[in-house]
C-alpha cells in the first residue's frame, strides 16, 4: 500500500507569505524575510531524521541548539512539510506566551499527541476547554494548601529511610520519583500508593511503568506531528489504558464515597462534608463537576506536573551537588542554622543560597525544556526578520513557532561567558526576565509551580540536615531524559555520609 497520498494529504503548506491577504499583512506590520530558511531533504525529512536520531542518543535538546548557533536566535525549517520557526528570542517568546496570547494556541498535532494520556485536561486543551480546567484548578493551590509541610515531611521522612547509612550507592532519581508519586497522590487522590515503603502495591509500581512508557509515546507522537497516524506501538496503547485505568480507580472511589455522603444525608436530614480530611484535591474537584473522563484527565494531568516536576528537579539538583562540592559545602552551611528543626514554609523561602541553586538547576535543566505554539490567525513576531534581526516576522495562520527554553537559558549575552557554567552566585545579582521561563509564562504559567519549588526545597533541606557528606557514584556526564519532562538518563547514582557517622 503506498503510504504517501495520505500523508501527503495531511501536510499543511506554507509559502514565504501566504498568498496577497498575507504579504499585505505582512507589509503592513513591516515584517521582513528571516534570514535563514532551511529545508534538509525532501519535505524536511532529513531534519526529522537528525532530531529523532539525537532523542534515541539522549541529545535532542544539544541538537536543537546546534542548529540555533548555526542558524541565529531565530530561524525557519521545514520538517515534515511545515514550514516552522524556531525561536529563543526573549521577546519573541514572551510575546507568543502573553503579549499576543490568543493569537496563538496549542495547535492540533499537539493536543492529538497529548490526547490519548492527558485527554482534554490542562496540559491538552485550548480556548474554553482550557479555561475551564483552569477555573477547576486554580482553587487548588490556594496558599494554604502549598504552605502546609506536614505533608511534605511524611514523605520525605520515608524517603531518608530508604539512603543507606553504610556509605552503600543509591539512585536518589527513584527514590524521589517514588516520593513524589506518593505525596502527589495523597494531595491530589485522597491516599497515598506508598510505592516508596515495603507496603507499595505492585499496581503503584505497574503504574509508574505504564506512565512512563505513555509519556515516552505522547513525546514521539509531538515529535513526528503529521506522520502520527504512522505511529503503532502496541506497547504505548497498553501502557495508556492502564495508567487511565488506574488513575479512573480514585476517580470511581471518591465518586462512590460522594454518593453514599449524599445517601446519608437524605436519610438524616443533615448537611455533610464532601471529605472527611482537611483537604483532598479531587473531591474539591468533584463540587464543580462529576464527569468521570473529565475527573480522570485533569487528574492525569496534574499528577504529572505534580510528581514529574518535583522529582526531576531533586533529581538533577542532586546529581550536581554530588559533582559540586563547594556547592553542597556552602548550601549546607545555610541549611545548618536551622539544625535538626523541621523548617517552616517562611524559613525554606527565606533561604536564599538555596533559592540560588534551584534557579540555576532550573536554568541549566528546565524541566520542560522546548515548546511549541501554532498560530491560530495571521500573526507576527518583533524580532528576527531582515539581515540584522531587528525586523518583525510574519506568522501565518496554521505556522508552529517552536521555542527551547533549553538553550535560551544558556545564551551568553543574556546569562555571561560562562552561562554552560553552573554557578548559583550568579543569581545574586541576576535577573533575566523572559529569558528565564522554568514554569512557562503568561496565563498559562504553571500553576502548580509553588508546590514544586516548596517541596524541592524542604526534601532538600530535610536531606541536608540528615547527611553531612555526598559522593557521586556515577562517571558518566548529565544525559537527558526527555519525553515531556526531562530528567536524568543516568538517575543520580550517589553515596550520603549521615550527620552522626562517626
Amino acid at each position: 500500500m503506498n503510504l504517501m497520498p495520505l500523508y501527503l494529504s495531511q501536510i499543511p503548506f506554507y509559502v514565504l507569505l501566504a498568498g496577497a491577504a498575507g504579504r499585505k499583512y505582512a507589509h503592513k506590520n513591516g515584517c521582513r524575510p528571516l534570514l535563514h530558511s532551511i529545508s534538509p531533504g525532501f519535505l524536511g525529512l532529513g531534519m526529522l531524521k537528525v532530531m529523532l536520531t539525537a532523542a534515541r542518543e539522549n541529545r535532542f535538546l544539544e541538537c536543537v541548539r546546534s542548529y540555533h548557533r548555526a542558524y541565529g536566535q531565530t530561524f525557519e525549517a521545514t520538517i515534515t512539510g511545515r514550514a516552522l520557526i524556531f525561536t529563543v528570542e526573549p521577546r519573541n517568546i514572551q510575546t507568543v506566551l502573553a503579549d499576543k496570547f490568543k493569537d496563538f494556541e496549542l495547535g492540533d498535532y499537539r493536543k492529538k499527541a497529548l490526547l490519548p494520556l492527558l485527554g482534554h485536561g490542562i496540559f491538552a486543551s485550548d480556548g474554553e476547554t482550557w479555561q475551564r480546567s483552569r477555573a477547576l484548578l486554580l482553587p487548588s493551590f490556594v496558599p494554604n494548601q502549598i504552605t502546609n509541610v506536614d505533608l511534605y515531611e511524611r514523605h520525605v521522612a520515608k524517603l531518608i529511610e530508604h539512603i543507606p547509612s553504610d556509605g552503600s550507592m543509591v539512585d536518589l532519581q527513584d527514590l524521589f520519583f517514588q516520593m513524589t508519586l506518593d505525596s502527589a497522590t495523597e494531595f491530589f487522590f485522597g491516599e497515598s500508593v506508598s510505592s516508596i515503603t515495603d507496603a507499595g502495591s505492585t499496581s503503584a509500581s505497574s503504574f509508574t511503568d505504564n506512565f512512563k512508557i505513555a509519556q515516552d509515546g505522547l513525546a514521539l507522537r509531538s515529535r513526528i506531528g503529521p506522520l502520527m497516524p504512522f505511529y503503532r506501538d502496541k506497547r504505548f496503547f497498553k501502557a495508556v489504558v492502564e495508567a487511565r485505568r488506574y488513575a479512573n480507580m480514585f476517580v470511581t472511589k471518591a465518586i462512590n464515597h460522594r454518593a453514599s455522603l449524599d445517601r446519608a444525608e437524605d436519610n438524616q436530614k443533615k448537611p455533610h462534608k464532601l471529605a472527611e480530611k482537611p483537604y483532598v484535591f479531587l473531591y474539591e474537584l468533584l463540587k464543580q463537576t462529576s464527569n468521570e473522563t473529565e475527573l480522570t484527565d485533569q487528574l492525569l494531568n496534574m499528577l504529572l506536573a505534580g510528581r514529574d516536576t518535583t522529582a526531576s528537579l531533586l533529581s538533577i539538583t542532586f546529581f550536581i551537588l554530588a559533582r559540586e562540592p563547594d556547592v553542597w559545602n556552602r548550601l549546607r552551611a545555610e541549611v545548618q542554622k536551622l539544625g535538626r528543626r523541621k523548617p517552616s514554609y517562611e524559613e525554606l523561602h527565606s533561604m536564599t543560597y538555596l533559592t540560588w541553586v534551584l534557579n540555576e538547576t532550573l536554568r541549566l535543566y528546565p524541566i520542560v525544556p522546548f515548546n511549541v505554539r501554532m498560530a491560530n490567525k495571521d500573526t507576527f513576531l518583533p524580532v528576527g526578520g531582515g539581515p540584522d534581526g531587528k525586523y518583525p516576522v510574519y506568522v501565518a495562520k496554521g505556522q508552529e513557532v517552536i521555542y527551547s527554553v533549553y538553550t535560551m537559558h544558556r545564551l551568553p549575552e543574556i546569562f555571561g561567558s560562562d552561562a554552560d557554567v553552573y554557578r548559583p552566585e550568579r543569581w545574586e545579582t541576576l535577573k533575566p526576565g523572559w529569558a528565564y521561563l522554568p514554569f512557562n509564562g503568561g496565563p498559562r504559567i504553571c500553576i502548580g509551580q509553588q508546590f514544586a519549588l516548596t517541596e524541592a526545597s524542604y526534601a532538600t533541606v530535610r536531606i541536608l540536615q540528615h547527611f553531612n557528606a555526598i559522593e557521586s557514584r556515577d562517571l558518566m556526564p548529565f544525559q537527558e531524559r526527555l519525553t515531556l519532562t526531562m530528567a536524568s538518563y543516568n538517575g543520580t547514582k550517589v553515596a550520603l555520609t549521615p550527620v552522626d557517622a562517626t
